[in-house]
Formats: C-alpha cells, sequence, structure tokens
C-alpha cells in the first residue's frame, strides 16, 4: 500500500529527517541534563552527609562513645533530615533513627551506599524512597553510618527531565504539522511545474507555469522553464518553417539536376547532345546544395555550442584588409567602387575563420544585390561605447524596415531575391556567428536613394569589447 503523495515528497522527507536528526540531538542533551542534575543533587548530598559526619565525629573526638550516643539520640528526634545508626565493633546496633546498616559487608574504610528507606505516608500507606550515606570506623573501633533521604531531589531532577521531554514531544508534533504544512505548500507550487511539463510533454508548447510574483526559487524555476519554453517554441517553429523553406528553395535546384542528369543520360543512350555540359551544370547545382545543407550545419554547430570555438586575440583591421584584398577585383569586375576604412591597432576576441565567413557572406550580399556603377564600403571602427564594428555600405535597393527583422531569420528571401542565387542562409549564418561571438548584427538604411540606385543598405557586425 503506497503512501499518500503528500507523504512521499521531499519536503515531508526532509522534515522527517530533521526531526529525526533533533530527536536524536535532543536526546543527548535530555541525558546529560538528567546526569548534570542528578549528580549535582548527588554531591549536594554527599557534601551535607560528610559535613554531618565530620560534626559527629568531632563530638566523638571530644567526649567519647556516650556523648556521641546522646547527640546522635537528640538529633534523631529532631527535624534534621538525617538517618543515624551507632554500631559496636561487630555491627551490634547501639542507637539510631533505623534499624541495621544498608551495607552487607564492611571493611572499615570510608564507603558509600544507596538504598531504600520505608516511610509511611499521610494516608497511612508504607512508601519507599531513595537514600543514599555514608559509612566508616571510628577511632574507637564502633561503627557510624549517616545517611539522607533523596526522594525529593529525585523527585525534582525527574519533573524536570520529564518537563524536557514533553516539550520535545510538543516540538517533533508541531515539526510534523509544520513538515505536512510546507510539503503542501511545496506540492502545490510544484504541481503547477510538473503540470506544465507533463502538458508540454504531450505536444502543448504553449502551457506556461504560473509565476506569484513572490521573488523566491519557486518564480525562478518558473521563469526560467518559462523562458526555455519560449525558446523551445520559437525553435520548433523555426524548425517548421526551416523544413518548409528547404522543400521550397531545393525544390527547384533539384529538380533541374535530376532533369539535367536524366536528359543527359537520354542523349548519351541516343549518342547526341552534350553530356559533358550537363554534367557540369549538374555539379554546379549539386555544389548549390552542398553549399546550403554547410551552411544549415554551420548555423546549428553555432547555436549547439552557445559560442565560437578556438577564440583569440587579434586585430580586426588585418582581417578587413584580407577581405578587402579579396573582393575589391570582384567589385571591378562587376563595374562597381570599393573602398575600406579600416582603424588599425584595434583588439577583438574570436574565431577568426568564422568572422571571414560571416564577412564574406555581407560582401556577397551587397555585390550581389548592387548594381553596376553603384559603391561598396568596407569599414572597421572603434564605437563610443568600446565595441568594434564591421561595417558594409551598398547602393543597393535596400531591406525595407518592416523586413529588417525578418530577413536574417533562417531562408528568408525577400520577393525581390526570388531570381537571384542563393539559399537565404547568408544573414542567418552572420547572425548566428556574431551571437555567438558575444556580439549582434545591425540593418539600416544606406547612403540614400541617388537617381535609380539605393537607398542601399548597412550592415553592422558589432562585437563586444576584447578584455
Amino acid at each position: 500500500m503506497r503512501l499518500p503523495r503528500l507523504f512521499r515528497t521531499t519536503p515531508f522527507r526532509l522534515t522527517l529527517l530533521f526531526l529525526a536528526l533533533f530527536a536524536a540531538a535532543a536526546s543527548a542533551f535530555l541525558a546529560y541534563i538528567y546526569l548534570a542534575t542528578a549528580g549535582e543533587a548527588t554531591r549536594r548530598t554527599d557534601r551535607v552527609i560528610t559535613r554531618e559526619m565530620r560534626s559527629l565525629e568531632a563530638a566523638y573526638e571530644r567526649a567519647g562513645v556516650d556523648a556521641l550516643n546522646q547527640s546522635l539520640i537528640e538529633r534523631a528526634a529532631s527535624e534534621r533530615p538525617f538517618l543515624y545508626l551507632l554500631m559496636q565493633p561487630d555491627g551490634t546496633r547501639i542507637s539510631g533513627s533505623i534499624e541495621e546498616s544498608p551495607l552487607d559487608e564492611f571493611d572499615g574504610s570510608p564507603t558509600w551506599a544507596t538504598f531504600s528507606v520505608t516511610d509511611i505516608d499521610m494516608q497511612g500507606r508504607a512508601v519507599r524512597h531513595p537514600a543514599r550515606g555514608l559509612q566508616q570506623r571510628l577511632s574507637g573501633g564502633q561503627i557510624l553510618f549517616v545517611g539522607a533521604d533523596v526522594g525529593d531531589d529525585q523527585a525534582y531532577v525527574v519533573k524536570i527531565v520529564r518537563a524536557l521531554w514533553g516539550a520535545g514531544a510538543l516540538v517533533i508534533v508541531l515539526g510534523l504539522a509544520g513538515g505536512v504544512l510546507v510539503s503542501r505548500n511545496v506540492s502545490r507550487s510544484m504541481a503547477s511545474l510538473t503540470d506544465v511539463v507533463a502538458a508540454v510533454r504531450n505536444g502543448d508548447f504553449g502551457a506556461r507555469a504560473p509565476v506569484r510574483g513572490a521573488r523566491d526559487e519557486f518564480d525562478e524555476l518558473a521563469e526560467g522553464l518559462n523562458e526555455m519554453l519560449d525558446r523551445l517554441e520559437r525553435s520548433m517553429a523555426a524548425h517548421r518553417h526551416a523544413g518548409d523553406a528547404i522543400a521550397h528553395d531545393l525544390r527547384s535546384p533539384l529538380t533541374r539536376l535530376r532533369a539535367r542528369l536524366e536528359t543527359a543520360y537520354l542523349d548519351v543512350e541516343a549518342g547526341k547532345g552534350d553530356a559533358t555540359e550537363a554534367l557540369a551544370q549538374a555539379l554546379e547545382d549539386t555544389d548549390g546544395v552542398l553549399k546550403t545543407f554547410g551552411a544549415v550545419l554551420s548555423i546549428a554547430r553555432l547555436q549547439a555550442a552557445g559560442q565560437a570555438p578556438d577564440q583569440t586575440l587579434f586585430d580586426p583591421a588585418e582581417l578587413g584588409r584580407d577581405m578587402a584584398e579579396l573582393y575589391e577585383p570582384v567589385c571591378e569586375d562587376k563595374g562597381l567602387d570599393f573602398a575600406a576604412e579600416l582603424t588599425s591597432g584595434l583588439q577583438v576576441r574570436g574565431n577568426r575563420e568564422f568572422l571571414a565567413q560571416a564577412l564574406a557572406n555581407i560582401l556577397d550580399n551587397a555585390v550581389k544585390y548592387t548594381p553596376a556603377g553603384g559603391a561598396i564600403m568596407l569599414r572597421v571602427r572603434r564605437r563610443s561605447s568600446g565595441e568594434v564594428e564591421y561595417s558594409v555600405t551598398d547602393t543597393g535597393p535596400g531591406v525595407p524596415d518592416n523586413d529588417r527583422e525578418r530577413v536574417v531569420e533562417r531562408f528568408v528571401r525577400l520577393e525581390n531575391s526570388r531570381n537571384e542565387p542563393g539559399s537565404g542562409l547568408g544573414l542567418s549564418l552572420v547572425a548566428a556567428v556574431a551571437e555567438a561571438h558575444g556580439g549582434r548584427l545591425e540593418l539600416a538604411e544606406g547612403p540614400g536613394k541617388v537617381g535609380e540606385m539605393g537607398p542601399g543598405l548597412r550592415v553592422a557586425f558589432v562585437l563586444p569589447r576584447a578584455v
């Protein structure tokens, strides 16, 4: 038979563990209190008995056994709380308030004894009380015993111990009640989280955990879970969109590839046509498909790693000069003016290969969409915030304001670029590289519209200052 869920929760088990530890500590504390209190009571009784024994010894040494006997008779008849017994050297009773010694064996040296005495209470009932006494041999050979009733002291000690046990039991009961209350509250808080997890497990990615506003660890957990679910929902949506986009953007090159291969195959069988040209075109189409999947894989790896690997310190102007040397001839071939403004002496931390690929994607887009007679500017500079910026400005058609956030998503291609070769992954990869370096990608309008050109586009790749 399984226990109720409340009693199987971790907070309740922790409460039981705490109570068990408390009970063990309380038991040790009570044992110490008992031993200390009982020991102090015994020591106090022993001191009182010893003083009484010394007083009687003094009387014996002054006046002998008769004076001692007289003193014992007087003290036994008084209200003194002592028990007396005076015996001959052979153990025969001389006088005292008790009939016989509680010691069965006595060798003559001072000996302590713990025993019981019988008393008659107010109802006439015989009641036994604990007692303690000291017996020793006097200088003349007689044996003297002095004892005292310690029942009241022990009763006081027992009352203290019972009170402590009662307090401990009350604390345990209150602790159990508190544990049940805390476990119930924790279970309620956790139930909402487990309900969200169950809903997400069943496919409801819109489920979110409630945030109570208490700013405790449960709110932090709920906020973290909600943020994770938001990212998961966006990721799933991006994957669904990516699948649709891949199917849309790769259908045409794959169809062309298959058609050319089929045509080349038929022409070779018929002994006509240029199979070499068809195969070359098929290889070009295959390279485009592989390039698309390579870009998707690069983005996935960056996003999975969270940061770019193998980051080093280097001067960003050096990378800018390398990219300028690479793209200046490309711009000349297309009839574009190319210029570079590079600030030397800066430092950035990053993966040079990934940054080079990101800059290449930005420059590729600028060259692709800027018409002949236009201009492209590459800049490397430090911002007033201390950040380092790579920027590429062109005089092409630009990107409308309402499309600038969307254009960096995977496989998003604007309508005016559908006829241009590409997969729609260029700026997505740039954004992923920027995020992996702790930076960001910014899109803004270029130099404006001049004649038939413009308004252009300015793409800034911003990296944090190197520490």
